[in-house]
């Protein structure tokens, strides 16, 4: 059977790619090396809990037209994302905020915070950032920086903060209100039973095969369709040919636990060097406005390991330093010449997106 689209892979930019291909009457066939579908969003059913199994993902956006349409898919809840950290036994409230001021310094007013932060930054005044470590005290000062971003951001790149481009945390968000929501965005939640009730709803009456290698058999895939959605790692399309390019990868590592609540809450960052993961995920918290879900006795962690990509392993996180962007653009300049290649997702383009934006551009797309 002749396709109008092969679409190598099935996450977020595949399937709602698929899905909008497929209400134009367009013919689409889905594969995916996995042997599953939805790529990172897929969820993993553990002692009844919808386990994210490659990271906690929490889909936000402040595009109604966005909004609409994933929730024409599948309802979603009011999850909030409001994560602690934890440095030496003591927890501080994420984004930064009056609660991590109040929590770090005693301060109450916006004022009182404000003069703190302003005299710790004074340490770089009149001097140019030249790596992480000044430029973030250069926003925050030194105390917000030791306790709630070095360590962290140390074990999540695996270099110093000194050995770091500065241009990693050009801008830190720093609220002057007591208000945890992570996230600006006006619309914020989880899919009502998982994420894979989105991929099910998103490939609806669409051709897929999972366990299948794009690369095993290119030749007959390429000739199976007269157009290819390619969202893959772009410098494995093009055969390596000049160089591969980097990333940072996450090992997980799971528990099961005999409580119905371990931490109380979806996420909390470590941020001391000497714990050597960065955090931990309980996974049921994502879903907690479900009736039963507090009745399961049991609950699901993932304790989070930053560790440098090698062949084989997922890749999670581009290094976006100038070594890999100049790669990169390479291989974007050979993209730009395919008529009947349409790269796209974090692994095609080389960057790293939310779900908001990649369903915004696919639905631009087809407007």
């Amino acid at each position: 059977m002749k396709y109008d689209y092969l679409i190598v892979g099935s996450g977020l930019f595949g399937s709602v790619f698929a899905h909008c291909a497929n209400k134009q009457g367009q013919r689409c066939l889905v594969i995916d090396k996995r042997p599953n579908l939805g790529g990172n969003l897929y969820c993993e059913k553990i002692s009844d809990i919808n386990v994210h199994k490659y990271g906690p993902h929490i889909f936000h956006t402040s595009n109604k037209k966005v909004w609409t349409f994933v929730n024409s898919i599948v309802e979603f809840n009011r999850f909030t994302e409001s994560p602690v950290a934890i440095y030496k036994g003591k927890a501080y409230n994420l984004p930064f905020n009056m609660n991590t001021f109040s929590q770090m310094w005693g301060v109450i007013t916006p004022e009182e915070a404000k003069n703190k932060i302003d005299e710790q930054r004074k340490e770089m005044e009149g001097k140019i950032p030249s790596n992480l470590e000044e430029q973030a005290i250069s926003l925050v000062g030194r105390d917000i920086y030791e306790r709630l971003i070095k360590g962290y951001t140390e074990k999540q790149w695996g270099r110093k903060c000194s050995e770091l481009p500065p241009f990693i945390i050009r801008r830190l968000p720093v609220r002057f209100v007591y208000d945890n929501n992570y996230f600006n965005d006006i619309y914020q939640g989880v899919p009502i039973g998982g994420y894979n009730k989105l991929i099910e709803g998103l490939l609806e009456g669409i051709d897929t095969k999972v366990d299948t290698d794009f690369f095993a058999n290119r030749r007959e895939f390429e000739s199976m369709a007269d157009k290819i959605v390619f969202t893959g790692k772009i410098d494995e399309f093009y055969d390596y040919r000049y160089g591969k390019l980097e990333y940072r990868t996450v090992r997980f590592e799971n528990e099961i636990l005999n409580t119905s609540n371990y931490q109380g809450l979806a996420q909390i960052n470590y941020t001391d060097a000497a714990i050597p993961y960065t955090r931990i995920i309980e996974h049921k918290h994502f879903e907690a406005f479900a009736d039963d879900v507090y009745k399961n006795p049991q609950t699901v962690i993932s304790r989070e390991y930053s560790v440098e990509w090698t062949d084989g392993m997922e890749p999670y996180y581009p290094i976006n330093d100038e070594k890999n962007t100049n790669l990169y653009k390479q291989y974007e300049a050979l993209a730009q010449k395919e008529d009947a290649v349409i790269f796209g997702g974090r692994l095609a383009e080389y960057k790293y997106y939310d779900m908001g934006p990649i369903v915004e551009k696919v639905l631009n797309m087809f407007m």
